[in-house]
């Protein structure tokens, strides 16, 4: 399966998983992401590699600059933190027919699509709630029929949507396999899934949708999306 991403990762979401600084559920999408992305696998790449030298250059000059002891004291902090949860990024295998899902994503459900067991979600729309231990972000596998809209929305918070199955539109940008899409609270959408074949994408908020449909925002705590 060959996949040309065309919708890469931010420099700023990218930077802020080298450093270790996203939740959980935002580093799974974005591992996922890179899987399938060597062009985002190579951009790490040369965000680490240049992090390490600057680091490095920091270390000489701290050392030259402050008490013999301080430096140790500062690592010994550092190693007794505890650092955020990244999943590990594998690249996706090159095979005749390789899992839909690659992984760290399929470890997390344990199976690949064809083994899952979904839940309706109404239109025939179905999805399936990833647990995740940041208690920030909110993560699903979504199954969007093909040629059907996603109910129209915005957003409270941050959403990422990475492509894992056949695409979507959102005006005139067309998402495929491994692409991402970012959004915000500036952006009221309604992606539609592609006539080809049903859409299955990994999606990431931080905050409940803001649906237009006043029945939708009745449904959505028993939805739970």
């Amino acid at each position: 399966m060959t996949v040309q991403v065309q919708h890469h990762i931010s420099d700023e979401l990218l930077l802020a998983y080298a450093t270790g600084e996203l939740a959980e559920g935002w580093s799974l999408a974005v591992a996922t992401h890179l899987a399938l992305c060597p062009s985002c696998r190579n951009r790490l790449s040369f965000m680490e590699h240049a992090g390490g030298e600057m680091l490095e250059l920091a270390t000489q000059e701290t050392t030259a600059e402050t008490p013999a002891g301080s430096w140790d004291d500062m690592k010994a902090k550092i190693s007794a933190s505890e650092p955020l949860k990244k999943p590990e990024v594998k690249t996706a295998p090159t095979q005749t027919h390789p899992p839909v899902l690659p992984e760290p994503l399929r470890s997390y459900l344990g199976a690949d699509v064809g083994q899952l067991k979904w839940k309706a979600l109404g239109r025939g729309a179905y999805h399936i709630p990833i647990k995740t231990a940041d208690g920030q972000t909110q993560v699903r596998l979504l199954k969007i029929p093909a040629g059907k809209p996603v109910p129209e929305h915005s957003h409270g918070g941050r959403e990422l949507t990475l492509v894992l199955k056949g695409a979507f539109t959102d005006g005139a940008s067309v998402f495929k396999r491994g692409d991402l899409e970012e959004a915000d609270e500036s952006l009221t959408h309604q992606p539609v899934a592609t006539p080809e074949e049903d859409c299955i994408c990994l999606a990431v908020t931080d905050a409940p949708l803001k649906f237009q449909s006043r029945l939708l925002r009745i449904l959505q705590p028993i939805l739970g999306i």
